[in-house]
């Protein structure tokens, strides 16, 4: 690495305009011209997004002088034959808040290597070298960097030289540069630092002390941590916001100040659950994703869409494994943790879609629908992590049974990680149901056949019985009834068949579900409902009226369109059963089957 091929130098030349400048030095560049690109999309995230459309300015020299660059399409260009090292100068507009891409103000500046790095067309297995360098003006000068990139010159945390062992590995280290809080803890002899950006107050004490046992309790499902020198959790607070990136050795993620634990309050709460539920699912994501993935993943394709019926297991999984980890490592109790699970059955069982699109077909299609759902998506499409989870759920409850507690769901994942992730080979489609099958000691393609490529109900109650636990249903008491708890009171509730939320006059409905009362009155998402029975409409007393109502009743619906004032007869019909609350089963022996399955056979207190 003392003389890489490809060497990169990036500054944040101006936060206040939002642009990075990069320079990229091409060593030995092709006798013809050398061919560059950027990548279309980020592993992980997949959606086309082209990230060419923020670069600005490309210019390449050689020997101090100016090379003709021709644009060859969206994401390409061809740089004229020189004799020499060729370089390239560019600029980057970062002004994407999110764990995908690229962001800089006077605040902090992030990025991902797909949206500030060109690439060598040829050259993407040499090594790359990166200098980071401090921003200029705008910024005071208590910046830090934190990164999982190998550091080269630069100091831990220091601005200064990296490097990458090829352009996929470079890809694979987003950084953030900015005054950021650092806490640190320490697992199977790795320091695992969690970075926060923004202001906050959170208990860094108390996240170090629950991180730790959720990444302990993973290592040992694993047996192992993959090598690696730190792991990084590096964690945006915003005022409003949730999401995370899986990486190599680090994580991006996002989150509201709300999410954060506080000094003084030791109870785990819904929203820092949510968080260490996602912490906890992308550092999952440092086995399966990472280094077990699908064989269309190797290598990358980051050109065009790369289509694969097996994101239900790579996702799918580590959603089922996320929360599982959270009682597992006893941070969470088994009622919260089968609270959190009821709510996972009411997504998937309140949305129409799991008649239309099959699992395998939510995965392949991914590029083009799960990742780009509009108003119609609870009414076409599923989604292969929370239907993948519960398909994870199923395969567990059968290997449990049919090996009577000696195999496992773990044990199909340990064997993918010794056979795939080790020897960083792709798994083939297919494989994760032959290995199943193979595991449980019976052919289970009819499973799959009826759950993953078909579209029947899960005989969930089925499932949920063979791991001890009890399925109950009931109607949901209002639009923001999530699920997970048993009935509150007696009170008969009524559907209006879509979702809804304040507008400047009257409500505007989010999402109208198929073959229910809204739609079948003729409301469409988009609507604009202003009135009803002749009582001016808003999100509070349109709850009121939902709460007060009865199955049966007709309501006169005023709604603009547009700018269209329409009007609809609208007949209320009963709640549906579709809200799912989960329970310990009492019966006798019950606990032998639950036990197990929460605990893991580990040294994990269940609390």
């Amino acid at each position: 690495m003392n003389h890489p091929s490809i060497f990169y130098r990036i500054r944040a030349i101006s936060p206040k305009a939002h642009l990075f400048a990069v320079e990229c030095v091409i060593t030995s560049p092709e006798p013809q011209g050398q061919k560059i690109s950027m990548a279309c999309w980020i592993p992980g995230s997949y959606m086309i997004r082209d990230f060419a459309k923020n670069v600005i300015e490309l210019t390449a020299s050689c020997n101090n002088k100016p090379l003709f660059v021709q644009k060859l399409d969206k994401s390409s260009w061809q740089i004229a034959p020189c004799d020499g090292p060729v370089k390239l100068e560019y600029q980057v507009y970062a002004w994407d808040l999110s764990v995908r891409t690229a962001h800089l103000d006077q605040t902090h500046g992030y990025f991902n290597g797909t949206s500030v790095f060109i690439k060598v067309e040829g050259q993407e297995t040499l090594p790359c070298q990166v200098d980071i360098q401090p921003p200029n003006g705008e910024v005071d000068g208590s910046w830090r960097v934190a990164t999982g990139m190998p550091r080269l010159e630069a100091e831990l945390y220091g601005f200064g030289s990296y490097q990458a062992e090829n352009y996929e590995a470079l890809i694979d280290y987003p950084v953030e540069m900015s005054d950021f809080t650092l806490a640190s803890f320490e697992v199977a002899g790795i320091p695992h630092d969690i970075v926060i950006t923004g202001r906050h107050q959170a208990d860094m004490t108390r996240l170090c002390e629950d991180l730790r046992p959720i990444c302990e309790s993973q290592i040992e499902l694993f047996g192992e941590l993959p090598e690696m020198e730190r792991y990084l959790f590096m964690l945006m607070v915003v005022g409003g916001g949730y999401g995370g990136l899986e990486h190599r050795n680090s994580t991006s993620l996002l989150c509201s100040r709300a999410d954060l634990p506080v000094v003084g309050k030791q109870e785990i709460g819904e929203k820092y659950r949510s968080l260490l539920g996602l912490c906890s699912h992308e550092y999952f994501h440092t086995w399966n994703v990472k280094r077990i993935k699908p064989e269309l993943f190797l290598p990358y394709d980051l050109t065009q869409e790369t289509h694969t019926q097996q994101l239900w297991a790579f996702e799918g999984f580590t959603a089922y494994y996320d929360d599982l980890s959270l009682v597992r490592s006893g941070r969470i109790t088994p009622a919260d943790y089968l609270l959190l699970l009821g709510q996972t059955i009411t997504r998937v069982y309140r949305g129409a879609g799991r008649h239309i699109q099959t699992v395998a077909e939510s995965s392949f299609d991914t590029w083009t629908k799960f990742y780009k759902q509009d108003e119609n998506a609870p009414n076409a499409i599923v989604s292969y992590y929370t239907q993948g989870s519960l398909i994870a759920l199923g395969l567990d409850a059968r290997i449990r049974t049919q090996t009577a507690g000696k195999l496992c769901l773990d044990d199909v994942m340990r064997k993918l990680w010794q056979d795939y992730g080790k020897a960083a080979v792709g798994v083939p489609e297919g494989y994760i149901e032959s290995l199943a099958s193979e595991l449980c000691g019976e052919d289970l393609k009819p499973f799959f056949d009826a759950y993953l490529y078909g579209r029947e109900e899960y005989p969930l109650a089925e499932w949920l019985y063979q791991l001890g636990i009890k399925l109950s249903w009931r109607s949901a008491e209002g639009q923001s009834d999530k699920g997970g708890t048993a009935p509150s009171h007696n009170t008969e509730f009524v559907n209006l068949g879509a979702r809804y939320k304040p507008a400047s006059l009257g409500v505007e409905l989010i999402t109208v579900f198929i073959d229910e009362p809204a739609q079948v009155a003729g409301l469409s998402a988009g609507d604009n409902v202003i009135a009803i029975n002749g009582i001016q409409a808003s999100n509070g007393n349109l709850d009121n009226m939902l709460e007060n109502a009865r199955a049966g009743d007709v309501w006169e619906v005023d709604a603009f369109r547009r700018d269209e004032l329409m009007h609809f007869s609208l007949t209320l019909e009963a709640a549906a059963a579709n809200i799912a609350y989960l329970q310990l089963d009492q019966e006798e022996g019950a606990d032998k089957r639950w036990h197990p399955w929460l605990k893991s056979g580990y040294n994990v207190a269940i609390k």
